[in-house]
């Protein structure tokens, strides 16, 4: 049975970047994902403040979210990608806890559209929708239901377009 546990969330330090690395790496089949995060840290995308993680009562790095940088056409948007957690702590709440931590911050940040290309049974919980039926789409061919956006502030709404990625994407 899992213990429900109360995370905490920050914002990345650079002591943390050797271990987000690990977590990316072990959370995924092939280190893709951990050279991704690498590779968008050193790319103009890159956006302080909004690689955040969650850390349980002792201070150890259990989760990581990250928003890069991206594009709805022309009108800027953020990217979450990669969302990870340590093997054997997911479905914990650690991830979903750095990733409300993150698009609380974007949010904070004035920034207002967000973006992911993922599980479509986990980020509609976040408030992400079909991308599709909002018209935005992408330059290459994913399921429908796994391109989902969200907007930030009602007052926004999303625009129509096609996401482009940062460069380290290579989408």
């Amino acid at each position: 049975m899992q213990t429900h546990h109360q995370w905490f969330t920050r914002v990345e330090t650079g002591a943390d970047i050797p271990t987000i690395r690990d977590i990316v790496r072990a959370a995924f089949d092939t280190s893709a994902e951990a050279d991704l995060v690498d590779a968008l840290r050193a790319d103009p995308s890159w956006i302080g403040g909004l690689s955040l993680v969650s850390t349980d009562e002792h201070g150890n790095l259990i989760g990581h979210a990250l928003l890069t940088r991206c594009h709805i056409d022309d009108t800027p948007a953020l990217c979450l990608a990669p969302v990870s957690v340590r093997p054997g702590r997911q479905k914990s709440g650690a991830g979903s806890a750095a990733v409300r931590a993150a698009l609380t911050a974007a949010k904070d940040m004035g920034e207002h559209y967000v973006t992911v290309l993922g599980h479509p049974a986990y980020y509609p919980r976040f408030g992400f929708t079909r991308a599709s039926a909002q018209g935005i789409g992408l330059t290459v061919d994913v399921p429908d239901e796994a391109l989902m956006a969200m907007t930030l502030d009602a007052a926004h709404p999303l625009p129509t377009g096609t996401v482009r990625y940062a460069a380290p994407f290579g989408i």
